[in-house]
This record gives structure tokens, sequence and C-alpha cells, in this order.
């Protein structure tokens, strides 16, 4: 099911962006480019993943941790993502957006956030969870996060690029799983990478001076990858057994 939900979801990108007409460089370079090149596959993503998510049932598995991990202090790499993020939007100069291109933007960020995070920091997770042990879930999840970036060598970049994006992607991408795991919550996932492509899509199209806040995409992804392990560890302990009043001569147990 979690590999169902990942093929459909790259071909829908795929294919509705290839019909828009806008080769994947161009998106984030004006108004329309970020409508027609973006926003349009992302909108229509959105609402077949929340079909889908209705149809399995699958909102609280997908939206919410069962239970938050044991150690919450590598939040912090997040926290820099986050930190990271700002700094590109204070390294933007905005005298060059119009009030539709900023709108685009935002757009973009409120999609690509519920979308990406939906598909595979939910559906695809809770799909492994069933079947693997978590530091399987993870990594595959992981891989194909970042595996999915390479379509874009398909829709117009060059595959160096593409290359370079899928690497960068599967190891930034712990960092929303850690923020997952940590806060109990995938909406702050979803709040966090809207805003991290908004923030690297605007300061890459309009930067004042050096963006120093996207060289940290590197460093938060390192980071990830070195204390993931510590939001991994009891993730697959089993939830303890309450014992419940005796009923009718017999003791139930809930989980």
């Amino acid at each position: 099911m979690g590999f169902a939900i990942f093929i459909g979801y790259v071909f829908v990108i795929y294919l509705v962006t290839k019909l828009s007409g806008v080769p994947f460089p161009e998106i984030g370079t004006s108004a329309e480019s970020t409508w027609r090149g973006a926003v349009l596959d992302l909108s229509i993503a959105a609402v077949l993943l929340a079909i889908t998510t209705s149809m399995l049932g699958w909102w609280r598995a997908a939206l919410f941790e069962r239970k938050r991990s044991h150690h919450t202090w590598p939040i912090f790499v997040p926290i820099i993502m986050f930190l990271a993020a700002i700094a590109n939007l204070f390294t933007t100069d905005w005298t060059k957006f119009d009030a539709s291109f900023v709108l685009s933007l935002i757009a973009l960020g409120l999609f690509v956030g519920f979308c990406e995070e939906l598909m595979s920091r939910g559906l695809v997770l809770t799909s492994f969870r069933s079947r693997l042990p978590e530091v399987w879930a993870w990594l595959l999840t992981t891989l194909l996060f970042g595996g999915m970036h390479l379509v874009n060598a398909a829709l117009g970049a060059p595959l160096s690029n593409s290359l370079a994006q899928a690497g960068l992607a599967a190891m930034s991408g712990t960092a929303f799983y850690i923020l997952r795991r940590t806060t109990g919550s995938l909406i702050w996932a979803m709040a966090l990478h809207g805003l991290w492509d908004v923030s690297v899509f605007a300061v890459g199209f309009a930067p004042l001076g050096t963006p120093f806040g996207s060289f940290l995409g590197p460093v938060v992804g390192v980071l990830s990858l070195a204390v993931v392990y510590w939001v991994i560890k009891g993730a697959d302990e089993k939830p303890l057994v309450t014992p419940q009043p005796v009923v009718g001569g017999a003791v139930s147990a809930k989980a």
C-alpha cells in the first residue's frame, strides 16, 4: 500500500506538471510559472491524498504518533532548519515580488507541506510501520522521499542538480521525521516543510547578498542523520496493557 501511494503521487505530480508546460527550472521565477508549474499539481494531489486517507481511515495514524519519542532533545535539528528558513526570508529582496507572486509562494508552501508530508511521513510511513520495524520504516520512507525529487530531471531540471537535490532531500527529510516523533504530530512537520520551501524559492529568486541560510541545509541533513537513532529508539515497544475491572468473572485488558 505504501509503495502504491508513493507511485500514484509521483505519477500525478509528474503528469500534471508536464501538461502545464512549465519546465521545473522556471518554477519560482514568476507568479504564473509558480501557479501553473507547482500549485496546480499540488492542489490536485492534495485532494487525491485527502480522499485516499479518508477511504483508508488513516487520518489519526498519519497525523499523530501513537507514542512520542522518549528523547525530545533532537528537536534542536528542525529548530536550526526553522531559523535557517527565517534567515532566508530576511535575506530576500521582497521588492522584486508582486502580490500575485507572493500569494503563489504562500500557496506553494501550504500545498507542498501538506502533500509531501502527508504522503511520505504520513501515509507511506504508516503503511510501512504495519509491516516493518521503525528503523526500516524510517529508512525506506527517507529514501523514497529523496528519490521522488529525481522526477525533476524528467521535468527539465539538470540531472546533476536533481541528484544533488534528491540526496539533500533524503537527509533533510529526516529532520521532518524527527519533528514528528518529538512533537507527536505531523502538522508541525507540514508547517516547517512549507516554510522551508517558500524560503528557498524566495531567496533563490531574489537574494540580498549571500543566502547564508540555504547553506545550513546540508548541515541540517548531516545532523539529522547523526541524531535520528535517539528518536527511533523505543518506537517499536508495545504500549503497556492496562488491566480492566473484572466483568462477569473474567478480566479484560485494554492496550
